[in-house]
């Protein structure tokens, strides 16, 4: 069987999730705007579902903006705040993509000044440089719980600590899709006032997401037409969706516990085999916490596009990096903002697991692996542009 170890991408349902969803992909549809009583067990779902992620997000369940995932809750909080309050956007260097592209829409649409903010070699926010960044003209600052990339997790009590007394005026904003599998967000994202979360990072549908609000928090819409999502988001809300996306929230909040420790300790055991077969590799910020199901490494004298290549054609599903730029052939700037030497960051391989990830897994993994880098090298082709020249 094949080892998917790609779950910062996207994981497979849980079961809760696709029994909910699979419910409302079918003769129920109601349009929750609607006056009749079809309607009105469709509002009833979403409410119910409602429900479920304010508890676990510590708000009130008005303050639940249901949205189509990660990019779209990111865009709104950080465009959404620069569109109805403009100011400086202040955001990690290390951000996903989703955050740094809506920092540059503010520059150009509202001619918002972006501060970027460096982080250390393990990819912690730089705290120093983050005071400095600070003062009464910032609007919003967006900074992560957990990377999206290497899994570094941030020091966020100390960055709203530092947000409140320096720009006491500013909205902090967070984009939790990485943490949501492992961590109670009500806590670890305490001091947030917008927090984003994704439903297919934590076995959940894909498309469904959530913008949470801790306090009230003057933003832009982004999509104009209804009253929906008390005039937050407009157009008709994906129910099926929604309730996918609070089943597995449901479900995640009984298991979690146990799946932090029992994920730890298959990415750990996939880690120290690895290091420990492969000569040259490194684990990236492993001096400091990680989320569990995450395991970064850089590789020398490996190209990762033809590692990849191999590891898929052995069985193995991995990536480089962010899901989101997999195809775009450029450096990581996560590495690129952590001081990675390029010729280290272009052998960079990201194995990541979750609720599915099991010991079998590991166990293709770490004969996978050593093969693969060994074979390239051996082939003394690790710069070509075409992996398939591997294989000939």
């Amino acid at each position: 069987m094949p080892a998917y170890l790609d779950h910062a991408a996207t994981t497979p349902m849980c079961e809760p999730a696709r029994r909910a969803v699979l419910d409302w992909s079918g003769e129920r549809f109601g349009n929750p705007s609607g006056p009749h009583s079809v309607a009105a067990a469709a509002r009833a779902a979403l409410d119910d579902a409602r429900d479920v992620v304010s508890t676990a997000l510590g708000t009130a369940p008005g303050d639940v903006v249901f949205t189509s995932g990660g990019t779209e809750s990111d865009n709104l909080a950080v465009l959404g705040r620069a569109l109805a309050v403009p100011g400086a956007v202040v955001v990690s260097a290390v951000e996903h993509h989703a955050v740094l592209g809506a920092a540059k829409a503010a520059a150009r649409w509202a001619g918002c000044p972006v501060r970027t903010v460096g982080t250390d070699s393990d990819g912690r926010v730089d705290l120093a440089q983050l005071a400095d960044a600070l003062d009464a003209s910032v609007s919003i600052v967006s900074v992560q719980l957990v990377n999206n990339e290497v899994g570094t997790v941030q020091p966020f009590a100390e960055v709203a600590h530092l947000v409140r007394r320096r720009a006491p005026q500013a909205v902090l904003h967070t984009d939790a899709v990485q943490a949501a599998p492992w961590y109670d967000l009500a806590e670890m994202g305490y001091g947030a006032d917008l927090v984003t979360i994704s439903a297919h990072k934590f076995g959940g549908p894909q498309g469904a997401g959530a913008l949470a609000f801790r306090r009230p928090v003057e933003l832009a819409p982004l999509t104009f037409g209804g009253p929906q999502e008390r005039e937050r988001r407009a157009g008709t809300q994906d129910v099926a969706g929604a309730v996918g996306l609070a089943a597995a929230m449901s479900w995640l909040r009984r298991e979690m516990s146990a799946e932090r420790r029992r994920v730890t300790l298959l990415r750990d055991r996939l880690a120290s085999g690895l290091l420990a077969a492969v000569e040259g590799a490194r684990v990236t910020a492993a001096a400091v916490p990680r989320a569990p199901g995450h395991c970064h490494l850089t590789v020398e004298g490996v190209d990762s596009e033809e590692l990849l290549f191999l590891l898929d054609s052995y069985g193995v599903r991995a990536s480089a990096g962010s899901a989101c730029a997999s195809g775009a052939l450029e450096a990581s700037h996560v590495l690129t903002a952590m001081g990675t030497p390029p010729a280290l960051a272009r052998g960079a391989l990201r194995l990541t697991l979750g609720h599915s990830s099991t010991e079998a897994d590991v166990d293709l993994a770490l004969e996978a692996v050593p093969r693969a880098v060994s074979r390239l090298r051996e082939a003394g082709r690790a710069a070509s542009p075409r992996a398939q020249e591997v294989l000939r």
